[in-house]
């Protein structure tokens, strides 16, 4: 089985064209189809009851205002593929759309992004632009992180998990929304980036968000699928980068990965 890796989404999005809108049925993941509905039909009426409300509820500046009406219109907006829909530093330095096609093949399987609005798609589903991040609690669902932990519990390991290596690149809000468990385990890695400067280690988002990007574009280029987080320090080690093993995996929890960098390539 190809590895798993696990990705945020991103709060900016491009334009997406006019034509035919989101297919719920069509998504990857049909287990999450009836989740997805009930998220959508949510935020759908959130948004046509009132734009104070709603930027209240989504957390949204006054500069972001017009987001609201974007998300009362979703029924019928456009789309476009998930993997050219999100946009942002980490989706920048993945680079997508220049991957060879082999790469890109591995991406299409090996890729989940998560999302408050969708749960988890991959990089070929075609949905439109939305802002909803998934630390929101939208009525009357409540916070999406336990909702969608709840619905993704027995979705996620059967339909996109199996036996593969889980490679966990989320942020926290989007962490909330699944946690490998059980026999998974064992075969799941966290990756933390520090940034190391004048003999001392930060964590900074940019660098973060960068070198997640960067490291998953190498492990496709690579074509390598490795099995589990031993073989995957391995790889990445190989590939260049300086990785220390914070914790290993047991039962109970997953390995802890952190790479360090000094700057960006």
């Amino acid at each position: 089985m190809p590895f798993l890796v696990l990705l945020p989404p991103s709060e900016g999005k491009a334009e997406a064209p006019e034509g035919a809108p989101v297919d719920l049925a069509g998504l990857s993941l049909p287990g999450l189809t009836g989740a997805r509905e009930r998220v959508l039909d949510a935020l759908v009426e959130l948004c046509r009851g009132g734009e104070d409300r709603a930027a209240e509820v989504l957390g949204l500046s006054k500069g972001l205002r017009g987001e609201v009406s974007r998300n009362a219109g979703l029924r019928t907006a456009g789309t476009l593929p998930a993997g050219e829909l999100y946009t942002g530093v980490l989706y920048d330095a993945l680079g997508l759309g220049k991957l060879d096609e082999d790469a890109y093949r591995r991406a299409e399987r090996s890729l989940l992004v998560f999302s408050g609005l969708w749960g988890a798609v991959r990089i070929g589903d075609r949905i439109p632009a939305y802002r909803c991040s998934g630390g929101v609690k939208l009525p009357p669902l409540g916070a999406l992180g336990a909702y969608w932990r709840r619905e993704t519990a027995e979705v996620l390991p059967a339909e996109a998990a199996a036996d593969s290596l889980v490679l966990d690149l989320r942020s926290s809000a989007y962490a909330a929304s699944w946690a490998p468990a059980g026999e998974l385990l064992p075969r799941t890695a966290t990756v933390r980036v520090l940034q190391e400067k004048d003999g001392k280690r930060s964590v900074v988002s940019h660098f973060n968000k960068a070198t997640k990007g960067r490291l998953v574009r190498d492990l496709l280029n690579s074509g390598a699928e490795p099995a589990t987080p031993g073989e995957l320090y391995e790889l990445l080690t190989a590939l260049g980068y300086t990785v220390e093993v914070a914790a290993e995996g047991t039962a109970r929890k997953a390995w802890k990965l952190d790479v360090v960098v000094t700057e960006l390539h």
